[in-house]
């Protein structure tokens, strides 16, 4: 678009409320003492969406961007009504994150992390010529690969080895994305020790994960999706959580949606759930607990393992930081809440019978999770609820498609040595 131009916006520290500008890639405060999120404060305080042709980037007055990537396709939201006649609700919109074209949502990874790709991705500047380390467990690498080969931008991944079957792509990848793995047995957190480890060189810089207001204000374009076609802001906001940074994300853009001051004044309560047996941010949320509790490493390995969600299972989230998880809980009278694998299975096929979509097991947790409170009498029926299917169209964008794997360079140990990483990362590019 060659009208396109940059929003203005500045920085500003959750535990301070200092406000700065942002000199490049600043992922914190460097004068905040004490764990904090930044947050962009954007001039527009009134959201203009633009065109559809603009693809993810309609949403650009809100996304600390420098460009537009070409490829990108934003959330669609759609007042649901066979899912929400079988539960009873009147007012039960859904936005799709995934590969549904006639929903006019063409997500090609299938998931909503490529939400966050083409926004950290855009904020890059077309001058840096360092690399960029993502840590996954599947998803988020998928998207970040797409999007970087799309638009030949360096891209260093680490993922875990059980991991790699979601790292399939319908067309081979550009030589600028390259994947390490840890060995088999390991889980996200084992990954994202091994990016660290690769970050000792400076000739690699980190994305940030939930540090980073790109990533966060990317993902909480499915909140400015269901606001702007709804019209008001909902009563809530059902997802599953692995970090729960879109969460985070979504009740940030709910602040701004207030300051702007056409779509009501409420804040949605989040709803979040996680995958059973995995639960540690569950687990600290019913101790009313800010600091994440203990989870024995060996356990925590297991239960990646064991859930169907394998997204949902980071054993470090942003949590218990100023304006992390448990923040933005207490804020909106939020809850988290759990699902086994066979309750998920269950609103999985319920989903795809009465939606018609095929959707991944994230979306099915928080599907299950709307189904329990609708059951226990906690939403009425003509409560404004917004159901965030974080993926799904897998079975269609995969049709009659012969798929290509991202193979990983090199497979490290659960405990890789410093040197080793380093010296070997540096010649992958």
């Amino acid at each position: 678009m060659e009208n396109f131009k940059p929003t203005k916006y500045t920085l500003k520290c959750v535990a301070t409320s200092r406000e700065f500008e942002d000199s490049g890639w600043i992922l914190d405060d460097a004068e905040c003492k004490t764990p904090s999120l930044v947050r962009a404060q954007y001039e527009k305080k009134q959201l203009e969406v633009k065109p559809d042709s603009y693809g993810f980037y309609k949403f650009c007055d809100w996304l600390p961007v420098k460009r537009m990537l070409k490829g990108s396709s934003a959330p669609v939201t759609y007042k649901s009504e066979a899912l929400a006649k079988h539960l009873g609700l009147e007012n039960l919109w859904i936005t799709l994150n995934g590969y549904c074209p006639e929903k006019g949502v063409k997500m090609t990874t299938c998931s909503f992390k490529e939400t966050e790709a083409y926004s950290v991705c855009a904020r890059i500047d077309e001058k840096e010529e360092r690399v960029m380390v993502v840590a996954s467990a599947g998803n988020t690498a998928r998207a970040f690969a797409k999007v970087c080969s799309d638009n030949n931008i360096k891209l260093l991944l680490s993922v875990p080895a059980d991991n790699l079957n979601a790292l399939w792509f319908t067309e081979p990848l550009n030589d600028c994305v390259k994947l390490i793995a840890c060995d088999k047995g390991g889980d996200y957190f084992d990954a994202i020790n091994l990016s660290n480890l690769a970050l000792k060189s400076s000739k690699f810089y980190a994305e940030g994960g939930a540090k980073n207001i790109a990533r966060r204000d990317g993902m909480s374009t499915t909140v400015l999706s269901a606001v702007t076609t709804i019209g008001r802001i909902p009563d809530f906001y059902f997802q599953a959580v692995g970090s729960g940074t879109g969460a985070i994300a979504a009740w940030e853009a709910n602040q701004r949606l207030i300051e702007d001051g056409r779509y009501g004044t409420n804040l949605m309560r989040l709803i979040v759930s996680q995958n059973a047996p995995f639960v540690p941010m569950y687990d600290a949320w019913m101790a009313d607990s800010r600091e994440m509790l203990p989870y024995d490493t060996k356990k925590a390995r297991r239960d990646a393992e064991i859930i169907d969600a394998k997204v949902l299972s980071n054993r470090k989230p942003p949590y218990s930081l100023a304006g992390g998880l448990y923040d933005a809980l207490k804020a909106t009278n939020g809850k988290i809440m759990v699902a086994t694998n066979a309750q998920a299975r269950r609103a999985r096929k319920l989903f795809k019978e009465l939606e018609g979509i095929d959707i991944y097991s994230a979306p099915s947790v928080a599907l299950w999770s709307l189904i329990k409170m609708v059951e226990a009498g906690e939403i009425k029926k003509d409560d404004c609820v917004m159901l965030n299917i974080t993926g799904g169209g897998e079975e269609r964008a995969t049709q009659n498609k012969d798929l290509w794997y991202l193979k990983p360079s090199k497979v490290f140990s659960l405990t890789p040595d410093v040197d080793e990483v380093v010296s070997y990362v540096e010649t992958l590019f």
